[in-house]
């Protein structure tokens, strides 16, 4: 079931998302709708503060990059093949060299900027059957992951750019949050209430 995604601006994306129990209700449909969710926008990760639910969830697919021609090919075959759920992650390194990229994220369609983050990973997580995996990423893939983990930790893209760029970018996030901004895809805005 493809589920609203929560537009920038609501205070759900700026919460610490909680420790998701085992017997958390329904938690394989929970995983399958954000997956819907993600692959009807056409994205890379969604983390569940995105779709209501603050819980430290958060999927990866990064198959799109796999048709990218300006990445080697073993790069390309590496984001090919590359799907993955992460329950109740922990980072437990960020390292190497910072390097940029143009993000952009589905909570704010339409705002692009250049984010930098460490080149490696290593992060502790369970995936959907609660098996505990440690793993170490790097290049795009661990970018994906850090952009995703920040979410449960309630920052947004936007909080690693400089304050000149969010300037900039002050009138589309606040068209964001008027429920003005119209991506092709279902999201749900706090359009102030009417009469104030």
């Amino acid at each position: 079931m493809i589920l609203p995604i929560i537009g920038y601006g609501d205070p759900i994306l700026r919460k610490i998302a909680e420790e998701i129990p085992q017997d958390y209700p329904n938690l394989k449909e929970v995983i399958a709708n954000m997956y819907d969710t993600m692959y009807n926008a056409y994205g890379v990760g969604l983390a569940a503060p995105q779709v209501g639910f603050s819980l430290r969830l958060f999927i990866v697919d990064t198959s799109p990059f796999g048709d990218d021609e300006d990445l080697e090919k073993e790069e390309q075959d590496l984001l090919k093949d590359f799907k993955r759920t992460f329950i109740n992650p922990k980072m437990l390194k960020e390292e190497g060299e910072e390097w940029g990229f143009n993000e952009g994220c589905l909570s704010i369609p339409e705002v692009r900027e250049d984010v930098y983050r460490n080149e490696k990973i290593t992060i502790e997580y369970f995936d959907e059957d609660f098996n505990k995996k440690t793993e170490v990423f790097d290049g795009l893939i661990a970018r994906v992951i850090q952009h995703e983990y920040d979410h449960i930790e309630g920052i947004l893209f936007t909080d690693k750019i400089s304050s000149l760029k969010k300037q900039l970018i002050k009138k589309k996030l606040q068209n964001i949050m008027d429920g003005k901004t119209r991506p092709d895809y279902k999201m749900k805005f706090i359009a102030p209430k009417k009469g104030r």
